[in-house]
């Protein structure tokens, strides 16, 4: 199978390449671009090193957030489009979730977080079960502190592997300073989540996990200035 991935979730983000779990090629946002300029030309770069075309491919495999409200709006309304012109299916899933597949651990939950920004993350708790990651509640955007003692208070005795792009979001809170004295630690991986995504896109795709064009949708987490404003009774200047 081969898949293309996308992943314009974060400011660094990327698209990548591959056959089944191997992957063929990738490249990452370096630059002040917005998705909206810089995601096509990117696909035709990872296309080419790859030595498929739009045609070759079986599947899109696509992060529908948690992340910017443009960012994520741009890849799910390319993969929509591709879906409709060359009738691929599509596989949508949670940046956390290929985030937490990268855990390296046995640990029997994983807490996955990303820099939200506003001094928030972005953050999910996953049991390990047979083989695959449960999700244990919602995903949240909520303050570092408060997202540690959530995870820890749901996990109960069991030790939790931390694991982000950003560690820092969460280590200078006194939270994780309790953590730190079960021997609990944060791994660090790259923020170039394509490859990931694709991963667990081709692990979906052979259980029949697809979204059709229709139905795929955001997942933004937090709201938008513009809903917080409108649902206040307030009004964008």
């Amino acid at each position: 199978m081969i898949l293309i991935a996308l992943d314009t979730c974060a400011a660094l983000g990327s698209v990548s390449v591959l056959r089944d779990q191997d992957t063929l090629s990738v490249t990452a946002h370096q630059t002040s671009e917005d998705y909206s300029v810089w995601l096509l030309p990117a696909v035709e770069k990872v296309l080419a090193a790859a030595g498929q075309t739009m045609a070759d491919i079986d599947a899109y495999a696509v992060a529908g957030g948690p992340g910017s409200f443009t960012g994520v709006r741009v890849s799910l309304t390319t993969v929509k489009a591709w879906a409709e012109v060359y009738r691929r299916p599509i596989v949508s899933m949670s940046r956390l979730e290929a985030l937490a597949t990268l855990s390296t651990t046995t640990e029997p939950f994983i807490a996955a977080f990303t820099d939200a920004h506003r001094q928030q993350v972005f953050g999910a708790l996953y049991r390990r079960k047979e083989g695959e990651l449960q999700r244990v509640g919602e995903e949240m955007v909520i303050a570092p502190e408060k997202f540690v003692a959530w995870s820890a208070e749901k996990a109960g005795t069991d030790r939790v592997h931390w694991i982000s792009t950003e560690p820092r979001c969460i280590t200078q809170t006194n939270a994780w300073a309790t953590r730190q004295q079960t021997n609990e630690t944060i791994e660090t991986v790259d923020p170039i989540l394509a490859p990931a995504i694709g991963r667990l896109g081709h692990q979906l795709a052979l259980r029949n996990r697809f979204t059709d064009a229709l139905s795929l949708d955001a997942n933004y987490v937090r709201r938008s200035d513009a809903e917080i404003f409108w649902k206040n009774g307030s009004k964008l200047a």
